[in-house]
């Protein structure tokens, strides 16, 4: 498998850090001589879906052109990482059902976390009521069943969520092993019992 083009999909709340992860993430990837892109799910809403609000019927829309892109891209030989809360389980599993080499990546962390990292007040003006639609607080979130990585963001630092990213791209085989993956064999064991419960390996 690895040589193949493949899209990484990292959802969860607000805040929980995937857009950090992603950017770290493509870095790597790239530094191993492979092409790759990062789609910000909100950047293309705003750029390209402005026409699209935030009914779950919309949501789904702009999700699956998101998927669509990242198939077409694949296709053509360029990994594409994914930022987006996409917050129905049923319609990340259809992505991954139309992509096909797609792997999950849940970015958990508890609300007072997130809520801390709220710079820009976002969930603050959701409990108001001046904002609507921001899951966690007055949207749906539901968390994956079985997503390839979890990461607890509040409990590891952005460098480790991203090598323990890489560590299990390439245990699935999406990646070739590389000698600088900064994983101990107890860590690396750690993974593959993950996997191996999952039924992935």
């Amino acid at each position: 498998m690895a040589g193949e083009a493949f899209t990484v999909w990292l959802t969860g709340l607000p805040r929980s850090g995937k857009s950090t992860i992603a950017k770290l993430l493509a870095e790597a990837i790239q530094r191993r001589g492979l092409h790759v892109e990062v789609l910000n799910s909100a950047r293309i809403r705003r750029e390209i879906n402005r026409s699209l609000g935030f009914t779950r019927e919309e949501i789904e829309a702009n999700l699956r052109r998101l998927g669509y892109e990242c198939k077409l891209l694949n296709k053509n030989g360029v990994i594409t990482v994914v930022t987006s809360v996409s917050p129905y389980r049923d319609v990340r599993d259809a992505i991954r059902e139309e992509v096909g080499s797609f792997v999950e990546v849940y970015c958990r962390a508890p609300m007072e976390v997130l809520i801390g990292r709220d710079s820009r007040g976002l969930f603050e003006k959701a409990k108001r009521g001046e904002i609507q639609c921001v899951a966690g607080i007055n949207a749906p979130y539901e968390e994956p069943f079985k997503p390839e990585i979890l990461l607890n963001t509040d409990q590891d630092s952005a460098e480790v969520c991203c090598a323990k990213s890489l560590k299990t791209l390439e245990l699935l085989g999406f990646l070739d092993p590389y000698e600088a993956s900064g994983y101990s064999a107890d860590e690396e064991e750690m993974i593959k019992k993950r996997l191996r419960d999952l039924g992935y390996l």
